[in-house]
């Protein structure tokens, strides 16, 4: 294996970002496995799809069967890679699900399980590989966020819900397993109207009576995919989610201890590296106040890209 090469797990790698992140990550050198639920069942074509890419390509990218949503499942997908690689150096959270429509409108049952899938599988994750890194005494446990964890906005609310306290996880466990010199790396992409399959199976609220009372308030939702793309347009971005990918790609270029905290992807330019930027100061001064500032998270930063001398897969 090459000095450089590191050994990751990807989850909900079957499309979308994380199929990105995966298919960019195998191109760049690393040994990648692609992690997705029913690899035998609904999923066998995308498996066999991406076994036939690695082979035509020549990469390291390799599927495994994994739910997020079973902690036994992810313990038993991170045994079988270290039974082969004999190590596991970076974790890529990216499983998820989107929610959209009036908040009031969604059952406790929907809220719970978008939360659990989107926040608590992380922990789940997590908790399968940090035994293995803490005794590598290195690892990077790397997540895809969002921008609406830090700008929210309204037909959402579950969703929003749900990456704010991923967002929260991923921070306080990166700052408890600083000392172990395992780091952490949030990915923050804006919204991408196509590549992925988020809107397109998005969960509806499950009581349309409490839709109906809102009027046409909900119907404003319809036009919210153009006016993102009008965005998009005004601020001359072009950005997809193969961008994602080759942030990942950078950040792992980086030599460790160097990596920032947080990654904007955004091609809406909402600004929350500004937040970011005055949130680090403020963390940082009050961690140092409790005499904790060993374990404050590394500084934000807006693209890996702008970082002198790192390389990444070429566009």
């Amino acid at each position: 294996m090459q000095e450089d090469q590191q050994v990751v797990l990807v989850t909900g790698a079957s499309s979308g970002i994380g199929h990105a992140i995966a298919l960019s990550l195998a191109r760049n050198g690393h040994v990648v496995y692609a992690s997705m639920r029913e690899t035998e069942g609904k999923n066998a074509q995308r498996v066999a799809e991406l076994q036939q890419l690695a082979k035509r390509e020549d990469i390291a990218l390799r599927t495994v069967e994994l739910d997020v949503l079973s902690e036994t499942g992810c313990r038993a997908a991170v045994d079988a890679i270290l039974g082969k690689e004999g190590r596991l150096d970076v974790v890529v959270n990216n499983a998820g699900m989107l929610m959209q429509g009036i908040t009031e409108s969604f059952s406790i049952d929907q809220v719970a399980s978008i939360i659990d899938t989107n926040a608590l599988s992380w922990l789940r994750v997590n908790r399968a590989v940090l035994p293995a890194m803490r005794r590598q005494g290195h690892g990077l446990l790397m997540y895809v966020g969002s921008t609406t964890a830090r700008l929210h906005e309204p037909f959402l609310g579950p969703y929003v819900a749900s990456k704010v306290a991923g967002d929260a996880l991923a921070e306080i466990m990166g700052m408890e397993v600083r000392p172990f010199g395992i780091e952490s790396v949030t990915l923050v992409p804006g919204a991408f109207t196509t590549g992925t399959e988020h809107f397109a199976h998005a969960q509806e609220p499950a009581y349309t009576a409490v839709v109906e009372q809102y009027g046409d308030l909900s119907s404003r939702m319809a036009t919210l995919g153009d006016k993102l793309n009008a965005i998009d347009a005004a601020n001359g971005s072009a950005l997809t989610v193969e961008d994602v990918g080759r942030a990942a790609c950078q950040v792992l270029s980086m030599p460790r201890g160097t990596r920032p905290s947080r990654v904007i992807i955004d091609g809406q330019q909402k600004g929350t590296e500004a937040i970011d930027a005055i949130y680090h100061v403020k963390q940082t001064a009050f961690l140092a106040h409790l005499g904790l500032a060993d374990l404050a998270p590394a500084a934000p930063q807006a693209s890996p890209r702008d970082t002198p001398g790192s390389t990444g897969e070429n566009p």
